[in-house]
């Protein structure tokens, strides 16, 4: 399969090339220096000429604060883009996956998100995405819409490496403990998603690391498996203000992966184990 990969020099978009590559598809990545996705008639006119088989769109506009401030430009990459890419997707009947995210619901309560929930995103990035998903959904037949989570990977800044990086010049850092999620590995997502393009089981999903906790204990995690000794305080969410609302619950149901025949990820503990060798960094986990 000959698949155009969006957004490959950001963490996802990369571990997707490389997951196209393992299993013999012919994956054509761009950037925003190939295609600028803003561009109708840029994007009509590379996919056209790449005789595609499916677009997997990992290129997004991620910045949740600045966002609140640059809301037209925020606007104009995740929906105006992606709708120009559907619009394509729909001319040359090919598949399409969109990246999404738990943003576009309105994180309260303690119940799992299902795929069908209602959508009520809660700052202007999640408005974004969710307007996204509502361009794909109304194109499109053949798409799978995946929301994923609290991303890590190789090539890009995360909350792991930014623990790592706080950690070598303090002896204690705050973390914030009211939030609850799933951390996400891109190599692990990214396998998931070739799966996805591989298949005619279309629709929208949820995919995460299997396993909850909140960024405190996230960051505990990470300094045991380091082996970097250091105290972690819990904090509330109010003691990091910030521009853009945070969810408070981004408990992520993926039973329809399970439904469709899609394997479920490994654990975030067992996949961070696997990332800090990946990134170089001893792991101290037995």
């Amino acid at each position: 399969m000959r698949i155009l990969v969006t957004g490959v020099k950001g963490q996802l978009g990369y571990d997707v090339m490389k997951a196209l590559e393992k299993v013999e598809h012919t994956p054509i990545g761009v950037d925003i220096e190939e295609m600028d996705i803003t561009c109708k008639n840029q994007v009509r006119e590379l996919l056209k000429e790449s005789q595609l088989d499916g677009v997997i769109h990992c290129a997004a506009y991620t910045a949740v604060d600045g966002a609140e401030d640059n809301q037209e430009l925020c606007m104009k990459v995740n929906v105006t883009g992606t709708r120009n890419i559907a619009s394509v997707c729909k001319e040359l009947d090919i598949k399409m996956i969109y990246i999404s995210t738990d943003y576009v619901f309105n994180g309260e309560g303690d119940n799992f998100w299902k795929p069908e929930d209602k959508r009520e995103p809660l700052n202007v990035y999640g408005d974004s995405k969710y307007q996204g998903e509502l361009m794909v959904e109304s194109l499109l037949e053949k798409y799978f819409i995946v929301r994923i989570s609290w991303v890590f990977g190789e090539n890009g800044n995360n909350f792991v490496r930014t623990m790592l990086r706080l950690a070598e010049t303090r002896d204690e850092l705050n973390v914030v403990n009211d939030q609850v999620g799933s951390p996400t590995y891109t190599a692990d997502l990214a396998v998931l998603l070739v799966k996805m393009i591989e298949s005619e089981k279309y629709g929208s999903y949820h995919a995460t690391n299997e396993g909850l906790c909140t960024w405190c204990d996230f960051a505990v995690e990470i300094f045991k498996q380091a082996g970097v000794k250091i105290q972690v305080n819990p904090v509330t969410s109010d003691a990091f203000p910030v521009k853009a609302k945070r969810p408070h619950n981004s408990r992520m149901d993926k039973s329809k992966l399970i439904k469709e025949g899609f394997p479920l990820l490994p654990t975030w503990q067992d996949a961070l184990n696997r990332y800090l060798e990946a990134i170089g960094v001893t792991s101290k986990r037995q």
